[in-house]
């Protein structure tokens, strides 16, 4: 028997998936190198991290209503293509201005946020891209092929990362320039589609529509619940990670590079599984479930030093990569079938406006708790406290997920009904489902 070759989901498609891999592996270039680079060249204190960290989400709160409504009026496509082009403007200025001698953390600062904003009115169109090149019916395989291509890139680029790192310098951050070149040219090169749309009510009516769809739907409310109560507490640990790493554990470049890659192969392969077992599970029990073990999974950070600093890092990051992509895969679908076409963008911007919007705050209070820390316990155990309190709050998310399976059953067996269908006959899956 042959083997069954994958689904085909159509050129536009392709294109769209091509870009966006390309894409991945030179963000993690950036995000490996950007810390690296501040600990190491700038000296920068724990504190000075945790700010340039939190500008990597601070346009959201500032930025992500407008964005909504404006791209929900603007051609989608050539909107993503300006805000590749605008980001890689902004790492380009990184390595030209350690050259000449203008490299400072508040610089970092302005380019991590100029790059946090435009990715803002990307993602917004990134969320409306998917459903709109790609049949309602194939959502799930869609957002599985970009969550493993996302996954295969982070394999592949934190080690990518270090290896240019120690060869290049800061020159390294170059090839994120050069990725979003060529995730502009993929949508360039695609057919046209999101064109602009006409759209009822004035913008101030436009934003807050937004909020309260996210709110009056029960399903959408609980998902909201769930991600700001993970971005509370997750960013803690994520922005503390490499102060761990580096000045706590005292691993090199090359061991917390390596880590990171064997975290992306615990992505990729959450990507993979995921999907199957949504299917056994449900997409709400599985997204619930896979909150709370992707939390619990962070403590195994503090195994280290008592155990080798390196495989602990690797397996405790692998299996928070694994989670990580259960959750990413039944998300966004989740969402997406709530709502009309026309509401997507604002409900998508409302969601990340009040989702993400804590993770600035989430990220700075990492950083300023180490450091207050530190001159008492020690970097390594303020490290290791203030992850772990990061992690057992975003744990709490599991909460008020736990109750989004039964909701999305009653939905299925009232359109089971509406429809005269018979509920005994089984159906597919009512929902299936990303960071930055």
């Amino acid at each position: 028997m042959k083997p069954r070759l994958p689904v085909s989901l159509g050129r536009g498609f392709n294109l769209f998936w091509a870009g966006q891999a390309v894409s991945t592996v030179g963000d993690r270039v950036t995000v490996f190198v950007v810390p690296t680079l501040m600990i190491f060249v700038l000296h920068a204190s724990a504190l000075q991290v945790g700010i340039v960290a939190m500008a990597q989400y601070l346009g959201i709160p500032l930025l992500g209503p407008v964005a909504g409504v404006l791209v929900d009026q603007w051609n989608k496509r050539w909107t993503m293509l300006v805000c590749d082009l605008v980001r890689l403007a902004a790492v380009a200025v990184i390595p030209l201005a350690y050259w000449l001698g203008w490299l400072s953390t508040p610089l970092l600062f302005g380019c991590v946020a100029v790059i946090s904003g435009a990715t803002i009115f990307f993602t917004v169109g990134y969320l409306i891209a998917v459903p709109a090149v790609v049949s309602k019916d194939h959502l799930v395989r869609a957002y599985s092929r970009l969550e493993g291509s996302r996954s295969v890139s982070e394999v592949a680029g934190p080690s990518i990362a270090a290896g240019l790192y120690s060869a290049l310098g800061v020159a390294a951050l170059l090839v994120d320039a050069a990725s979003y070149l060529v995730s502009a040219v993929c949508f360039r090169s695609m057919h046209p589609w999101g064109e602009r749309t006409v759209v009822q009510g004035s913008v101030r009516e436009r934003l807050t529509l937004g909020f309260r769809l996210n709110w009056a739907d029960p399903v959408l409310r609980r998902v909201v619940v769930s991600a700001v109560t993970l971005n509370c507490g997750g960013p803690v640990f994520v922005t503390v990670l490499p102060v761990l790493a580096y000045r706590g554990l005292g691993v090199s470049v090359g061991v917390f590079g390596a880590a990171m890659s064997v975290a992306a192969v615990g992505a990729l392969l959450g990507a993979v599984v995921s999907p199957k077992i949504s299917e056994r599970f449900g997409t709400g029990r599985t997204m619930a479930w896979g909150l709370l073990l992707h939390c619990l999974v962070g403590l195994g950070v503090l195994a280290a030093p008592a155990l080798p600093s390196g495989p602990v890092l690797a397996v405790t990051m692998g299996c928070y990569g694994f989670f990580m992509s259960c959750i990413n895969v039944c998300s966004a679908p989740a969402r997406q079938s709530r709502m009309t076409a026309g509401n997507q963008g604002v409900m998508h911007a409302a969601y990340r406006t009040v989702t993400w919007g804590v993770i600035p705050l989430a990220a700075l209070a990492g950083g300023l708790a180490v450091s207050l820390l530190t001159d008492s316990m020690g970097i390594l155990d303020a490290a290791r406290v203030t992850m772990a309190g990061g992690t057992l709050l975003a744990a709490f998310s599991f909460l008020p997920a736990v109750r989004i399976q039964p909701l999305l059953d009653a939905a299925d067996r009232e359109r089971d009904q509406a429809s005269g269908a018979d509920p005994a006959a089984g159906t597919e899956p009512a929902l299936a489902d990303s960071t930055p």
